[in-house]
């Protein structure tokens, strides 16, 4: 049973950018507003993240870029941590400090992009 998760967690992922490729999220009724932004006013880490995907699965990094920087560069980082911990033999997540640095880094892009001044940083 336990091999069949990856599987399902694959086709779930797979449905989610085929989603994302088809429906622009700006426009498209089916895709729900952030809850936090839409309880607080603030902009989460992740607010914008679906229009930037569905920005870069159609080659607009720009756009991508003005509506979730963090998300566009995360995109690599993790290719590169995934690469880095083939190559050590083991998981970088197995690592706390891995974890805990990407888990400061989204915490401080979610306080950076609310601050004033910061409205470029806004979706």
């Amino acid at each position: 049973m336990k091999r069949i998760w990856p599987w399902i967690g694959g086709a779930a992922i797979l449905a989610w950018v085929v989603s994302i490729f088809l429906h622009d999220p700006a426009s498209s009724p089916e895709f729900l507003p952030c809850p936090f932004h839409w309880l607080t006013g603030l902009f989460c880490p992740g607010c914008g993240a679906q229009r930037a995907m569905h920005d870069l699965l159609h080659g607009r990094v720009v756009a991508a870029l003005d509506h979730n920087a963090v998300l566009v560069a995360t995109i690599p980082l993790l290719g590169l941590q995934w690469g880095f911990g083939q190559w050590r033999g083991r998981s970088l997540t197995h690592d706390n400090r891995v974890v805990l640095a990407w888990g400061i880094g989204l915490v401080a892009w979610g306080v950076v992009r609310n601050l004033p001044g910061f409205e470029v940083l806004a979706p």
